[in-house]
């Protein structure tokens, strides 16, 4: 049989194609998350949070209003893929019927007890390569740059989301200030409940910060807190604006 250049060249694009598919960078390539919220998704720039990748979340200001509502941000994403969700502890302090009420069933959570930040990272990086879970979910203070580069490339291999809570080690301390690979980094802060027309307390509201992403603009929203359907809701007249300025660095 003669060469054919034309044939030799489809048969190539196509055996790419097909090593692509099957590697395990490939499986997550392109999916995204997204929050079923047209003002948040349109200003991601995957149209939703990437699904092989690294995403990181902290409180916004220090104090456990703020602590507890990175935290159920977080395990609102997490809850919204199927199967079980690895959750790497740097201390006891995960409370069951607080992440149910942000849509995370109790069943679903394997708890990894880690007493340093190098143990969460390691058991971070373990979980995401195995490519079995919803996502995998960690806990730490601090977490150098490589740290965060393998991170990224065990999401990307094992095709799940890492879910980064950046806490502080000092109280003025910006757990976001220090350099990362992840593609998305939000700050999360508490805000007034939405009124109720009789006595009572409101669904929780959240002031998100998209502070930074990969491919696009920072961006800030407020929104009602998770459900126990893990989703979130934009507020009639709720304000979303660019991101501010330190949100940029």
């Amino acid at each position: 049989m003669q060469p054919d250049p034309v044939r030799d060249a489809r048969l190539a694009a196509l055996r790419a194609e097909v090593r692509a598919i099957e590697s395990p960078a490939g499986r997550g390539a392109g999916l995204c998350l997204p929050f079923g919220i047209d003002a948040i998704d349109r200003r991601l720039a995957d149209g939703g949070l990437a699904v092989a990748a690294l995403h990181e979340a902290a409180a916004d200001r220090p104090g456990l209003p703020d602590e507890a509502a990175a935290t159920l941000f977080l395990a609102s994403i997490a809850a919204r893929r199927e199967g079980p969700v690895l959750w790497a502890l740097a201390r006891r302090d995960l409370f069951a019927p607080g992440l149910a009420g942000a849509g995370l069933k109790p069943g679903r959570v394997l708890y990894a007890e880690c007493g340093r930040d190098e143990d969460v990272l390691a058991v971070m990086e373990e979980g995401l390569r195995h490519g079995g879970l919803a996502a995998v979910v960690g806990e730490a203070r601090r977490v150098p740059m490589a740290a965060t580069r393998r991170l990224q490339l065990a999401a990307e291999e094992g095709a799940t989301p890492a879910l980064m809570l950046r806490r502080r080690r000092k109280p003025a301390e910006d757990p976001l200030a220090a350099p990362s690979a992840a593609v998305t980094r939000w700050r999360v802060a508490a805000a007034p409940s939405s009124p109720l027309a009789a006595a009572g307390i409101g669904r929780p509201r959240w002031q998100l910060t998209l502070a930074r992403q990969r491919g696009g603009e920072p961006h800030h929203w407020l929104l009602e807190a998770a459900n126990a359907q893990a989703r979130l809701a934009l507020p009639a007249g709720a304000e979303h604006r660019a991101g501010p300025a330190r949100a940029a660095a």
